[in-house]
């Protein structure tokens, strides 16, 4: 028999084109050599959330004498507690929008190793023991990235954790090197400092998250200053040894030492064993699949979807290329996605949002731009917080005013993100956002009061004056 459509993987691109593929009533097959659900429900999106729900918590419970009248203490953490708790939440997440999904629409998942073959066809490495032969008119590759380490001398021989393996951990180290000051290097920095550990973090890079604006990197290097979190900009780690049941680091010259290291330097795409030399599907030095704009591989039959492609590495990305392969392999519909309104979040506490061009970014593409910067203290739902760490950054086309980036760093960065999507996508100019409707004692007031910066001096306007 042969299917309409052939999925390798089972997380959040390879569902996504399944369940589009059964509305338009196409036959399916799924072949998953681990565990059903991919990066986000099982080792990335949610445990890590919740991880860092829980420490959130128990950093609340720490902090709140900075309200009046408020004693509050915490007890030490029972990490195999935590974690029994985790594994619990991710399997009823993994049934519920997974597993039991694959069920009502009606599609077989096959377990064991796919690879191509002439054809192009698929032969299956049968979990249980023996083989099959797949055939299907589209195949989508869909499987995912995994953790990347960079070449460390040492590194390998002393043994290092990965975002995975830390949050599988059922004791707390008593101290913490991370590797990397981006998006997972911080979430995971802050979650094993807020649970009692003493962490230090090591970047390359002469600011935390790189790839946001610098006014966001200093924002939260002070927060993490205030929570104890040590940071070393701008510094390479030459080598790493084992000594004593600690590693010992070397950080431009000088030597560090924690319990365990972990290492949070990005993710490459999982392609390995797949054969695609066979069937013409061409990679990039990264191990990328070479899609075009409609995710079709170098081969026509052949379609890639979610963080094997290279495209942005977010679950709402692969979930909206499982859809669009679908539509373009089985209808023809050339289906493109603008990714030029695409939102980020980096969920420490305060997060870390953005949606369009930093500064750096707009003036490389040629816009003559000018910027603003609002501190939280210039925000009424901060101050009533009492917490005024972070700030709302706004990129303006100089001229026509036409907002075409914002960052975020606040309680609630990410909601407050996907209102700006609505304003740059719509093309807004800073005055329609300093002019529009906003819920007063809001965080998101803060895109508003932003907005109106760039045209007076909001420290002198009474609540909710314009």
């Amino acid at each position: 028999m042969a299917f309409d459509l052939a999925v390798i993987g089972s997380g959040g691109a390879a569902f996504a084109a399944a369940i589009a593929a059964r509305r338009k009533d196409r036959s399916v097959v799924m072949i998953e050599h681990g565990t059903i659900g991919g990066t986000c429900v099982n080792t990335g999106c949610v445990p890590s959330k919740a991880l860092l729900a829980a420490a959130e918590a128990r950093h609340v419970a720490l902090s709140a004498n900075r309200f009046p009248g408020i004693r509050t203490s915490a007890e030490d953490v029972d990490l195999a507690e935590l974690i029994e708790g985790k594994r619990a939440l991710v399997e009823d997440m993994r049934a519920d929008k997974y597993v039991d999904l694959a069920a009502e629409y009606g599609w077989e998942i096959v377990s064991g190793h796919a690879r191509f073959a002439e054809g192009p066809a698929l032969a299956v490495e049968l979990a249980d023991g023996g083989s099959r032969r797949i055939e299907a008119a589209h195949y989508v590759i869909a499987t995912g990235s995994q953790p990347w380490a960079p070449y460390i001398e040492g590194l390998t021989e002393a043994g290092y954790l990965i975002s995975t393996t830390a949050m599988e951990l059922e004791a707390l180290p008593s101290s913490l090197l991370v590797v990397g000051g981006n998006y997972i290097g911080l979430e995971q920095a802050q979650l094993f400092a807020r649970l009692g550990v003493e962490v230090t973090v090591v970047e390359a890079l002469d600011h935390l998250a790189p790839n946001e604006e610098p006014e966001a990197g200093e924002a939260i290097a002070q927060v993490f200053a205030d929570e104890g979190i040590t940071v070393r900009t701008g510094a390479t780690i030459s080598r790493l040894r084992r000594e004593g049941g600690r590693v010992v680091a070397t950080v431009d010259g000088q030597e560090l030492v924690a319990e365990e290291v972990l290492v949070a330097t990005g993710r490459r795409p999982v392609t390995d064993g797949l054969n695609l030399d066979a069937v013409g599907v061409q990679v990039d030095a990264h191990g990328e699949v070479v899609v075009d704009e409609y995710l079709r591989t170098t081969n026509p039959r052949i379609w890639a979807a979610g963080d094997v492609t290279g495209h942005p590495q977010f679950v709402y990305v692969a979930g909206a290329h499982g859809a669009v392969v679908a539509d373009n392999a089985l209808d023809g519909a050339d289906r493109v996605l603008d990714y030029r309104h695409l939102p980020r979040v980096t969920f420490t506490s305060p997060a870390i949002a953005g949606v369009g061009l930093t500064d750096a970014q707009a003036e490389r593409a040629g816009l003559d731009c000018e910027c603003r910067v609002l501190p939280l203290e210039n925000v009424p739902r901060a101050l009533v917080n009492r917490d005024t760490r972070g700030l709302i950054k706004v990129v303006a086309e100089r001229g026509t005013g036409r907002v075409v980036g914002v960052t975020a760093v606040a309680e609630g960065a990410g909601d407050v993100i996907a209102a700006a999507v609505y304003a740059v996508q719509a093309g807004m100019s800073v005055d329609q956002m300093a002019n529009t409707w906003c819920p007063y004692l809001t965080m998101a007031e803060g895109l508003k009061l932003a907005a109106q910066t760039f045209t007076r001096d909001v420290a002198k306007l009474s609540c909710c004056a314009s």
